[in-house]
């Protein structure tokens, strides 16, 4: 039975398909992930089907192509952009003599490589085992069924059964520890809300310049290199906007085309960051001729995640590529809803910063809403999202309350407790001086 290698980097590229060829940018790309993870690249294949092989994907005229290409340039390993069955991986490594791995895998591999906190290494840990819980079909010797016969029989349990057993045991301990970590992060959301601290998520396709504009409006100093996924862990950091108004800002993990969903699962916890923001920086690469189809990539992920119905300003980074100018596009509100800037050299980040101040301002509302004796459960939850700016008691037991709050918090909440709209007076006037204040 073959065994696995368990080293080795020079790396011959599958680019699998059942929409016809990959075209040029797709295969770059796949190649740069390959490059990230470490892989020396000595050749590569294409296939296109239109129907996969169930058995090996690509089908025997390719797996006979791919075994002599491997045995020209002394391959040790097979990466291969389609994503793989568990059988059709491991009848592909029995052909070719050589470690075989799916698109998913080599991403998984990359997350491994650059977590550094706590939480990310968690995440990380988590993908991989939910990803190999999927691959103990393999036939691998330590996974061999027990035998009978005098002095082979076990206790009972076949080892591919332990196997299972102990993954699943070590997903529920991640999870545990992962939800540990969430209620940590919601109740530092909590504070931020109860502090009047607005939230802004930085999001964007990976190497579209997020930690270079991160370090430019918060001087963090993140790591910052010309590499898919550079950076994993999530920063968050204060930035002044103008004299009188400042956010918190949220550089997230970096999407990519067909992200696994075992990153996306996992990572939820940070990514939710996004989902619960008050304003999203959705960075694009300016100067990439595919930023259309990076824009949508990017788009269906936060619909994943929940954050589709976030506000959105689109930052147009890497300007000084296109020998353009910094400027500001506005929708028809008069609100900003595009900058054109260079995160490297400076130009446009003023602009950035008077676009988040203004967007933030006019998502936010001020104003008053009675509530009658009844509501108490609504009155409480207001206090929950830290929107009770001051409150009095009415005469006929209810409550007189001055709010202020996301937009897009007060519509939640309005439907979620099933009250009219009417039942809020933006701007009404503030309560007496000696109404009770909440700080």
């Amino acid at each position: 039975m073959f065994e696995r290698p368990k080293s080795g980097e020079r790396a011959v590229l599958l680019h699998a398909s059942t929409d016809g060829a990959p075209d040029a940018a797709e295969r770059e790309e796949f190649a740069e992930l390959a490059r990230s993870a470490g892989a020396l690249l000595v050749g590569e294949l294409v296939s296109a089907r239109r129907i996969p092989d169930s058995r090996t994907f690509i089908g025997k005229g390719k797996v006979a192509e791919l075994a002599k290409l491997i045995e020209d340039q002394q391959a040790e390993l097979v990466i291969c952009g389609a994503p793989l069955s568990p059988s059709q991986e491991r009848n592909l490594e029995r052909a070719l003599k050589c470690r075989v791995l799916d698109r998913g895998g080599l991403i998984l591999d990359i997350f491994a490589q650059r977590a550094r906190s706590f939480e990310g290494k968690l995440q990380v840990e988590l993908a991989q085992l939910r990803h190999l819980s999927t691959r103990l079909v393999r036939g691998w010797t330590h996974l061999e069924r027990q035998k009978g016969g005098i002095g082979l029989r076990g206790p009972g349990e076949t080892q591919l059964e332990t196997d299972r057993r102990l993954l699943a045991q070590r997903i529920r301990v991640l999870n545990l520890r992962l939800e540990q970590v969430d209620g940590r992060r919601a109740m530092n959301r909590q504070n931020r809300v109860n502090a009047e601290i607005p939230t802004v998520a930085l999001v964007g396709y990976t190497n579209a310049g997020k930690s270079t504009l991160f370090n430019a409006l918060t001087d963090a100093g993140v790591y910052v290199r010309d590499q898919l996924f550079a950076t994993l862990d999530p920063t968050m950091r204060r930035i002044e906007l103008d004299s009188s108004s400042a956010a918190i800002i949220a550089d997230t993990v970096g999407f990519v085309r067909d992200l696994p969903h075992e990153l996306v699962a996992a990572f939820r916890s940070t990514l939710q960051e996004a989902r619960e923001a008050d304003l999203i920086l959705h960075l694009i690469d300016a100067s990439d001729p595919q930023r259309w189809q990076r824009i949508r990539q990017v788009n269906a992920v936060l619909k994943q995640l929940g954050a589709d119905e976030v506000p959105q300003i689109r930052v147009y980074n890497k300007i000084d590529k296109l020998d353009r100018r910094p400027r500001v596009n506005w929708n028809r509100n008069g609100l900003g809803r595009a900058v054109w800037l260079s995160a490297r050299t400076g130009e446009g980040i003023p602009l950035l910063r008077e676009t988040i101040a203004e967007r933030l301002r006019r998502e936010r509302v001020q104003g008053m809403m009675r509530l009658r004796p009844g509501q108490g459960r609504q009155r409480a939850r207001l206090f929950e999202l830290g929107a009770v700016v001051a409150e009095t008691a009415l005469d006929d037991g209810g409550w007189a309350l001055e709010l202020n709050l996301g937009e897009r918090d007060l519509q939640r909440f309005l439907k979620r407790e099933s009250l009219p709209a009417s039942q809020f007076e933006a701007g009404a006037a503030t309560l007496e001086p000696n109404a009770i204040t909440q700080r």
